[in-house]
């Protein structure tokens, strides 16, 4: 199995007509498409030394990567799990979804899996569905959970040439998408989270829409 930054196929990474990042540290994107620090590209390891500073040199800031444009407020979501069955988003309106993007090549979208699996089963007011977003087979994927860890939420397996439409296009694994019990979108992480930022993440994304509710509602 092809370790995250060694992971590369030509064919797929031209259709795609963007590199993935490799599993890089997690980083916030706002609903609003903020940018971003990237990630290694898949397919480039990580130099062993950082090339020394020149005075010529940039900001150590790494190019923005910007959300796909035009995507829906309220993003839809019905596809069929490994072994769960059917999942559709807009059944579970009024609990928080963590949409966790993840392959079984990428090391931290496994270091996720047991996080995430105490989080589903600790909170009745969320769910997670974890999206596999490599080519892969069910009975492959079953061997997996076997072989090496098992997520105990579902998991439906996408087609990285025609991903969910509703959601941007994954520039790095694990990428993890909030959706908030109103079908909106409260936050966007590109790399690997915890169940404690994503705890905290949803206090704040509560707090600020509370807040904003009682402003609305507050005589001029």
């Amino acid at each position: 199995m092809p370790s995250c930054s060694a992971f590369a196929r030509p064919a797929l990474v031209a259709a795609l007509a963007v590199a993935l990042a490799a599993c890089g540290p997690s980083e916030s994107v706002s609903p609003d498409a903020g940018p971003v620090e990237a990630a290694t590209p898949i397919g480039e390891a990580a130099p062993a030394e950082a090339a020394p500073a020149t005075a010529e040199a940039a900001p150590a800031a790494a190019p923005a990567v910007p959300a796909d444009a035009a995507k829906p407020t309220h993003p839809t979501l019905a596809v069929d799990t490994v072994d769960h069955g059917r999942f559709d988003l807009a059944s579970h309106r009024g609990q928080w979804v963590v949409v966790n993007f993840w392959a079984t090549w990428c090391a931290p979208c496994l270091k996720e899996i047991p996080d995430l699996n105490a989080l589903d089963a600790k909170r009745e007011d969320l769910v997670v569905i974890g999206l596999a977003y490599e080519e892969i087979t069910p009975e492959a994927m079953r061997a997996f959970y076997v072989e090496k860890v098992k997520p105990e939420y579902p998991v439906a397996i996408v087609d990285v040439y025609n991903p969910p439409a509703d959601f941007d296009t994954p520039r790095g694994l694990p990428f993890t998408v909030l959706v908030a019990p109103d079908g909106t979108v409260g936050h966007k992480f590109l790399g690997p989270v915890t169940g404690a930022e994503i705890e905290a993440k949803i206090s704040e994304v509560s707090a600020a829409s509370t807040s904003a509710g009682e402003a609305a509602s507050t005589p001029a």
